[in-house]
């Protein structure tokens, strides 16, 4: 019995053996490839820098144009007081100009009863008053005598024959001049010499 037995399974058909059904299965689909793996983080590496970089550049910008706002705006304003300041100045120079002329007309030499010098002593304060106030301001008097005409601050009235004085020199002064943080605002009305050397030949040995 025993024997038919096994002649029975022996000639039972077995199932058959597949060398691959032996190993581990392998899901491909949940089996990420390392090489593809690594270039799609590379490239999620690449658009991340590339929008930082973007981002960067966006903030730079607005940083340099808030700056150059603030920087014009200080310009702006800047330029909007000397303009007010400048108004003003021209405004108020002719009473300077006032002053100095009432000072200049009384002879140095001139006998004066006492109220007139003391007139004379208030006036010279209030002139020395407001120079100090033009220039705490920026306003700067212009006194052109003996400089070379320049027609960018001065305004020649007449000629002058003076030969002791090389040509183009201010020789007489009709009244001061004004500038206001290096601008114009009056030029001095001047009178310049004629007839005299070239400013290049003064000093000049011309016998040599």
């Amino acid at each position: 019995m025993t024997d038919s037995t096994n002649a029975h399974d022996a000639a039972a058909p077995q199932p058959e053996q597949n060398p691959a059904s032996a190993a581990p299965a392998n899901d491909a689909a949940g089996t990420p490839d390392p090489i593809a793996a690594a270039q799609a983080l590379a490239e999620r590496l690449a658009a991340a820098e590339a929008e930082i970089a973007e981002l960067k550049d966006r903030a730079l910008r607005a940083a340099a144009e808030v700056e150059n706002t603030r920087r014009r705006l200080e310009r702006d304003k800047d330029e909007a007081v000397k303009n007010a300041a400048g108004r003003f100045a021209r405004d108020i120079i002719p009473v300077a100009e006032n002053l100095t002329r009432a000072l200049t007309s009384v002879p140095a030499d001139a006998e004066l009863p006492e109220p007139v010098k003391n007139l004379l002593t208030g006036v010279e304060m209030t002139e020395r008053e407001l120079l100090n106030v033009f220039e705490r301001h920026g306003i700067k008097r212009i006194d052109p005598r003996g400089a070379r005409f320049d027609p960018n601050l001065h305004n020649a009235m007449f000629e002058v024959e003076d030969p002791s004085q090389p040509a183009g020199t201010v020789v007489h002064m009709v009244s001061f001049g004004y500038t206001i943080a290096g601008r114009l605002l009056k030029a001095a009305e001047v009178g310049v010499s004629k007839g005299g050397p070239r400013p290049e030949a003064v000093g000049v040995d011309t016998q040599a």
